[in-house]
């Protein structure tokens, strides 16, 4: 087992999971790159220098078993994860005369039981090594409705789901070692949209804000940060 810190990551392979892996892997995390595809999780790690540190592990966060098998690889490989980063997630047009209902299905399952199983399948684990961080991308989204958006709602779910886990952490497992962070950011120049907007956050704004949050000594519990680019009004 390696004394580096290791961080597990899903969403990784572009976007804010993408700038997050190498924000990470500058401060000597080894990382668990997790995505659907695996061709750009293999770029990824081949621009972060390879090597024995950087495990990829392509995952279906929908698929209970897959996201199981991804949480054992990752102690297989490196005895265990310090940091959970809960990122994997996409988005909808407004309206909910807009899209199909399979597409979101889709994203449902990925927005929010992807959040649930990531918890489950690596929760045993932080519990059994009393520390460990969690970091959950929600979204300036999950704060306030927007028109049509079943998007938004999914948000809604997952800011409730990281207070309800720092609660269960608290008072259900008397666990104060674990901590647990709501990363919610406004618009953001990713691959999420399809016409790249201007005048708005960098991935690696977000990424940035990872590292301050799971660089905090322990006593600090930052639990959650809304960043908003300068020029977004609400």
């Amino acid at each position: 087992m390696s004394e580096s810190r290791t961080a597990l990551i899903t969403g990784a392979s572009t976007g804010i999971g993408a700038a997050t892996a190498k924000r990470l892997r500058e401060a000597g995390y080894n990382l668990v790159l997790a995505s659907r595809r695996e061709e750009p999780l293999q770029e990824l790690a081949a621009e972060l220098g390879g090597g024995d540190d950087v495990l990829v592990a392509p995952t279906d966060v929908t698929e209970w078993e897959s996201v199981e098998a991804l949480a054992a690889a990752a102690i297989e490989r490196f005895g265990g994860f310090d940091v959970v980063f809960s990122n994997a997630g996409f988005g909808a047009s407004r309206g909910f005369l807009e899209e199909s209902p399979e597409h979101w299905r889709s994203m449902v399952l990925t927005n929010v039981l992807g959040v649930a199983h990531t918890i489950r399948a690596t929760l045993p684990h932080l519990l059994e090594r009393d520390s460990g961080h969690y970091v959950i991308t929600s979204s300036v989204a999950g704060r306030r409705a927007l028109p049509g958006s079943l998007y938004s709602a999914t948000k809604w779910a997952v800011t409730g789901m990281g207070e309800s886990l720092r609660q269960e952490l608290r008072q259900m497992h008397d666990n104060t070692s674990i901590r647990l962070t709501l990363i919610e950011p406004g618009m953001v120049d990713t691959p999420f949209f399809d016409n790249r907007p201007t005048g708005v956050l960098e991935a690696d704004d977000i990424a940035a804000a990872v590292l301050y949050a799971v660089e905090q000594p322990g006593r600090v519990d930052v639990n959650e940060i809304l960043i908003r680019p300068s020029s977004q009004s609400s």
